[in-house]
């Protein structure tokens, strides 16, 4: 994620600000122009914000606040005025919001919204979603947030087109536990949210690209029985030699899982990338001759060279390690790709640097049934269920 500055005062601010802290300017993210902008209210036009110019420039272009933001505080997105949505182009994509009336459930879902939010950019990056859609349509896949009820436990989990998400993974002991129980490096609200879009992405770009022989020959054959291959995952756990292959343990249990994992990573590489750039960021890459290289930012550079990425990321990740360790916590990255693990990457970098029609958003499918196991015929499916967490009735989300 990148660093932007106040139109007002020019002073840094961060993508989830909504005000400056050095002049006190309302901020909000202009989604079609990816930045973050200091706003200012259009007079006698209640609710309406035009853009703030540093001296004599002036803006035309009139914008509303994201209904969840004015109703909620759970929501830095603004919306053109034209566009007859209440919802911005993230909030929108929520079909269903934990019940707001149960304690701890709104911080919840202001944790998962911020997530998704920085997953809309880097997938808006990527060219992957539209961020201006017309009429107030919506792009991507679209998202439940649901807490477990007596008897039926919520799985994270994607099911043509719809990703669930359990509550229970916004809060950090319980995430934690989770993450302990399953031995696991890694488990963040943005990493589900990066996996879970990979499944979904897999449909578009691969299943419905005819793309088949080509994902085969890198990941394996998608048809073999994913439930039972989960099952044996969970039963006897990753080979001894995984990291050979693989970017992660759970990578190994079917070609889905290590597609959805790759995917994630290759989200991890490009964000990271793009934050280090913003800093001016400077590193030694290693080779025979070392030299200072400035980390690029993967957005903004055109068409990018996945041997670049990689070069930079190297030694980006050890940085980001030892900073880590210097605080005394865990590493932030606690992986090492290994040159098959690289081939996949590179598979799903130059799957979305090349030219790919327009992707159609699919409607949710009635099998897609929370609670349950899917039986292998969607694709892909809904993972296992995990240890019971909080409850509550979840309410549908405010959508036009």
């Amino acid at each position: 994620m990148k660093l932007f500055n106040c139109d007002n005062c020019g002073h840094a601010v961060f993508f989830e600000n909504v005000s400056c802290l050095h002049c006190g300017s309302k901020l909000a993210f202009l989604p079609p122009r990816m930045s973050v902008a200091a706003l200012e209210p259009v007079p006698e036009s209640d609710g309406v914000w035009i853009r703030k110019k540093r001296g004599n420039a002036t803006s035309t272009r009139r914008y509303r606040l994201c209904q969840n933001n004015t109703q909620h505080q759970a929501c830095n997105f603004a919306i053109p005025e034209s566009d007859p949505n209440p919802l911005c182009v993230s909030c929108r994509l929520t079909q269903i919001l934990p019940d707001l009336s149960i304690e701890g459930n709104h911080e919840r879902w202001f944790r998962i919204e911020t997530a998704k939010r920085r997953l809309f950019y880097t997938l808006a990056r990527l060219g992957l979603v539209s961020v201006d859609p017309p009429a107030g349509e919506q792009d991507g896949p679209v998202f439940q947030f649901l807490a477990d009820q007596p008897g039926q436990q919520v799985m994270t989990g994607h099911c043509n087109g719809l990703i669930t998400l359990n509550v229970a993974e916004a809060d950090d002991d319980e995430r934690v536990r989770r993450r302990l129980q399953l031995r696991e490096p890694y488990r963040t609200l943005l990493g589900h949210l990066r996996h879970e879009s990979g499944h979904y992405y897999w449909d578009r770009l691969v299943r419905d690209a005819g793309r088949l022989e080509e994902f085969r020959a890198v990941f394996g054959d998608e048809q073999a029985d994913y439930g039972q291959s989960l099952q044996t995952y969970y039963a006897s756990g990753a080979p001894a030699s995984w990291q050979d292959n693989f970017v992660s343990a759970y990578a190994t249990a079917h070609p889905w899982e290590d597609w959805a994992e790759t995917w994630a990573h290759y989200l991890h590489m490009v964000d990271l990338l793009e934050t280090a750039a913003s800093y001016n960021t400077r590193l030694v890459v290693p080779g025979p001759e070392e030299d200072y290289d400035e980390v690029s930012n993967p957005f903004e550079t055109g068409p990018t060279d996945f041997d670049h990425l990689v070069e930079q990321w190297v030694p980006l990740t050890l940085l980001l390690n030892s900073l880590n360790r210097s605080l005394g916590q865990d590493d932030a990255y606690p992986f090492a790709l290994s040159p098959a693990a690289l081939d996949k990457l590179r598979f799903i970098h130059d799957l979305i640097q090349s030219p790919h029609a327009q992707l159609e958003q699919e409607p949710q499918s009635d099998n897609c049934q929370v609670g349950q196991v899917d039986d292998g015929s969607q694709s892909p499916q809904v993972e296992p269920a995990e240890p019971p967490a909080q409850s509550g009735a979840p309410q549908p989300a405010e959508t036009t």
